[in-house]
């Protein structure tokens, strides 16, 4: 009986933080494995752009007219709509 408190709030933990987590990195490798030519996407430095080029690693991005970068597929953090980047 003195285990029982500790079981629920592992119980109670697990629920509001760690299956939450989970979720989201599943969502985050789902959308990485989905990345295409064209797609536009934001990395964690707050870089914009448009991919230009997939690797298994790597993508080329166009971040202006012209300039393109290569960054990690992990560095991606969020895939925007389509058009995005022209009403920027």
């Amino acid at each position: 009986m003195s285990f029982l408190p500790l079981v629920l709030m592992f119980v109670v933990l697990y629920f509001i933080m760690i299956r939450p987590q989970m979720k989201r990195q599943k969502e985050h490798r789902n959308m990485l494995a989905e990345l295409t030519k064209g797609d536009e996407i934001v990395t964690s430095g707050g870089l914009a752009g448009k991919i230009t080029k997939v690797a298994d690693n790597f993508i080329s991005v166009e971040i202006a007219e012209g300039i393109e970068i290569s960054v990690q597929k992990s560095a991606v953090t969020t895939l925007l709509p389509k058009g995005t980047l022209k009403s920027l």
